[in-house]
């Protein structure tokens, strides 16, 4: 597995490189967003590790012009930062998952993993929920005849939405089943990737195919919200 990591931080990428090198993955590592951009474009990588606060290019436009160009490439970012609309941004742009300096290094390695896992394990037939289609094969999103783009962690939490639809599922759950691992961060986080499924999959199809009901988390409907 190769992996790019663009971080202006030079120790923290020397270290982090030398650690994921040591778990058995080929790293590379650039220092600025534009040759991060370059580099991503040119080569083939499993997976970016990607700094938002970077000199030339933040991490935020180089995330977006790789989904521009087609780039499907899971992304991890990195970033200093912290709160909701951070990440709200952050995934808008296409990000699959999003971590919070200073973080645990045991931490990053198991994001790192379980986006590698989600990308190239097997998957289940296509789920069809009314006009709503769901295809774990692919990873892709359907409305009726029109495609739905998703990042990789927004198809990870509508994949386990649609697979138990019709049903509550709690916010404990979604994140048991989508992050894999004991996610040390706010798990209203779970609102942020909802809200997004509603803007992308209901709002400009005048649907409403995910109910919360609070305190006990949320459902996909068994029509698509046809």
């Amino acid at each position: 597995m190769r992996l790019l990591i663009v971080e202006d931080e030079k120790r923290l990428a020397t270290s982090l490189a030398r650690g994921l090198t040591a778990e058995g993955f080929v790293v590379e590592t650039v220092h600025d967003g534009a040759e991060g951009l370059h580099r991503a474009l040119g080569g083939e990588y499993d997976l970016i590790v990607l700094d938002i606060m970077l000199p030339g290019m933040n991490g935020y436009r180089v995330c977006a012009a790789l989904r521009a160009a087609g780039d499907e490439t899971p992304v991890l970012m990195l970033t200093a930062k912290d709160g909701e609309y951070d990440e709200a941004e952050g995934l808008d742009t296409g990000a699959d998952d999003y971590l919070t300096k200073p973080f645990s290094y045991v931490v990053l390695v198991a994001r790192v993993r379980a986006l590698l896992r989600r990308r190239t394990r097997g998957a289940a037939p296509a789920i069809v929920l009314g006009d709503l289609t769901v295809d774990p094969a692919a990873r892709r999103v359907f409305r009726g005849d029109a495609e739905v783009e998703l990042t990789g962690k927004e198809f990870a939490v509508l994949e386990h939405l649609a697979a138990n639809a019709g049903h509550v599922v709690s916010k404990a759950q979604i994140m048991e089943a989508v992050w894999d691992f004991a996610y040390d961060g706010d798990p209203n986080i779970v609102e942020v990737y909802v809200s997004a499924l509603r803007r992308k999959l209901d709002v400009p199809f005048g649907r409403r195919s995910i109910t919360t009901l609070r305190g006990a988390g949320y459902r996909l409907a068994r029509d698509g919200g046809a």
